[in-house]
């Protein structure tokens, strides 16, 4: 599939109408980013915007493909990024609504991987765990005592 020469200054231009992007480098192209959310790649294969069950039929429809890459034992699929279709590469407004699709399904998988809040521990249990390391001492000098004695008796 078609994809422009991706530099900077292009992705922001092309970025305009969907408002401010971070653009850093990653792997070998760039990471763009709204509101601290990355949402799409800029690679040497072509622009991939984040998708998700929600937004992949659209994709699908434009004839799209996930983004892929080669190792050395097989090709592995990422299917969280669909390349963008290379029409939208002219029309900024239509890009614009897929990229705010994009961060929504970024959003969407980020508040799935949100770790759950730890339950509390029990106070019982903090002050038996306490008891137990007072005794561990204690413990230790009755032995040493009691090998004392008994050195003591041998001697």
């Amino acid at each position: 599939m078609w994809a422009p020469s991706m530099d900077r200054e292009f992705l922001i231009d092309l970025f305009a109408d969907f408002g401010p992007v971070t653009i850093r480098k990653m792997f070998s192209g760039f990471g763009i980013s709204a509101d601290g959310t990355n949402f799409a790649l800029a690679l040497r294969a072509g622009l991939y915007f984040r998708a998700d069950d929600e937004s992949i039929p659209q994709y699908e429809a434009e004839g799209s493909k996930p983004f892929q890459y080669q190792t050395r034992a097989k090709t592995v699929t990422v299917n969280s990024y669909w390349q963008l279709p290379a029409r939208l590469f002219d029309d900024s407004e239509e890009l614009a609504i897929w990229a705010r699709s994009a961060l929504a399904a970024a959003q969407r998988a980020a508040l799935r991987k949100r770790p759950k809040a730890r339950k509390a521990k029990a106070p019982a249990k903090k002050a038996a765990a306490k008891k137990t390391v007072a005794k561990k001492p204690a413990a230790k000098a009755k032995r040493r005592v009691g090998k004392a004695k008994r050195a003591h008796r041998t001697g």
